[in-house]
């Protein structure tokens, strides 16, 4: 099995200095960097738009994995990835047509994931499975971070493991709310191959990045 991939949430780092909390998370041992962008209409919050994505580009050269909490979506897919999104990821919820939407996102020459809340069914996969890199679940509801995790994820992971190995595809099953390194090792148990961690990460300022990183791979 790989290496349980971590995905720091900016929503966590301190805005005044992002630039300056990209390149401490990178340099503290980051696999991806988690991008939240929220429009106060689809979630209850107002983060960040695909100007600031541009601007913290060139502080690292890892993947910037995106997580589109903004509907109608459509309009917002091709700003994201001019901006520098390695991965964009989507809600069935938040435009009409999903097929279209993750069409849209591989023709643009970007990895294509599916974002599944606590209520959302995977069944809402059954006919895009063929375009996904990511199905992320939510562990919590999207909108704030510091949440408690919500334990019915770990079932609707384990069966995503499992039409993620009959489908033969690589397709990255991450995981987003309430993830610490008291539970990371479920989840991974579960299926999970990458996790996201706002609180888990930037809890005790930068000194802690690196053994934050460190205890959530079990290292």
């Amino acid at each position: 099995m790989s290496p349980l991939k971590i995905a720091p949430s900016l929503l966590s780092a301190d805005f005044a200095r992002l630039g300056e909390e990209v390149r401490a998370i990178d340099a503290a041992g980051a696999d991806w960097i988690h991008v939240d962008v929220m429009d106060n209409h689809f979630v209850p919050n107002l983060t960040i738009g695909p100007m600031v994505v541009k601007a913290l580009r060139p502080h690292s050269a890892k993947p910037f994995d995106v997580h589109l909490m903004v509907t109608p979506v459509d309009a917002l897919v091709e700003s994201f990835a001019e901006a520098g999104a390695d991965i964009l990821s989507v809600h069935p919820e938040s435009g009409p047509h999903l097929h279209r939407t993750l069409m849209r996102i591989k023709a643009l020459g970007k990895q294509a994931g599916v974002v599944l809340n606590p209520s959302t069914p995977v069944s809402a996969l059954d006919h895009v499975v063929d375009l996904l890199d990511l199905v992320l679940v939510m562990s919590v509801n999207p909108g704030f971070g510091g949440q408690s995790f919500i334990e019915s994820a770990l079932p609707k992971i384990e069966t995503l493991r499992r039409l993620v190995d009959a489908s033969g595809k690589a397709i990255e099953i991450e995981v987003d709310g309430g993830v610490d390194a008291g539970n990371v090792g479920r989840l991974a148990a579960a299926g999970a191959t990458v996790v996201v961690a706002g609180t888990a990460t930037f809890r005790g300022g930068e000194a802690k990045y690196a053994d934050n990183i460190r205890a959530l791979k079990g290292n």
